[in-house]
């Protein structure tokens, strides 16, 4: 594709209130947003154009509860939309840093963080092939997709809160969710995309 990713979700996606944040506009996908034009995803949706449940309602539970992240540096693992570091900001984080592995979820968090008059730094690349990051609070919405994903993720998860950073984790209870390890704080009703209603929860790492 010869354009950027920013020139094409700038030009086929519709700037929309976020499903369940009605406080957050996002660029988002519809039917005529020609992502069957963008490979490398599989088959699948880019999940940065669509509202996942997990990042909904961790973004809500920091829009509702915004001294989870007032005054604090805040990491957005796997941001996605940029949704969840949005929200930080709004709430007062004191710094948002959001990371990726794909391109497209970069541009599409910096476009969205434009929208709604925030400051967000941008990584990209998987941070948890690295040292732990400078930050005091960690926040992770639907990243437990797959077993392998989820086996790699805990472990420097684990370590970070092993470190004294805080971890915030939104889900809607998918299978590889170690829920086990996890302290649900919230639950709301909110459907996943693609799916009917359902429930999804924010949990801390103890």
């Amino acid at each position: 594709m010869n354009i950027s990713p920013a020139e094409f979700i700038r030009n086929n996606l519709r700037v929309e209130p976020a499903r369940f944040l009605p406080e957050i506009s996002l660029y988002t996908a519809h039917p005529g947003s020609r992502l069957s034009q963008l490979g490398g995803y599989e088959g699948e949706p880019p999940y940065w154009a669509y509202g996942w449940a997990g990042g909904t309602v961790l973004a809500r539970h920091l829009l509702d509860f915004p001294e989870t992240v007032r005054g604090r540096r805040v990491l957005d693992l796997g941001c996605g939309s940029g949704v969840v570091g949005i929200a930080a900001a709004k709430a007062g984080a004191s710094h948002v840093l959001a990371s990726d592995i794909d391109a497209y979820a970069l541009a599409a968090t910096r476009l969205n963080a434009a929208l709604n008059e925030v400051e967000i730094d941008l990584a990209e690349g998987d941070l948890t092939g690295g040292p732990l990051p400078e930050v005091d609070i960690v926040l992770v919405g639907d990243l437990f997709y797959d077993k392998a994903t989820a086996a790699r993720i805990l472990p420097w998860l684990s370590a970070c809160r092993a470190a004294g950073k805080t971890v915030l984790i939104g889900d809607p209870f998918r299978a590889h969710l170690p829920q086990d390890s996890l302290k649900l704080v919230a639950s709301y009703d909110v459907p996943d995309f693609g799916s009917g209603n359902g429930r999804a929860g924010v949990f801390s790492l103890p």
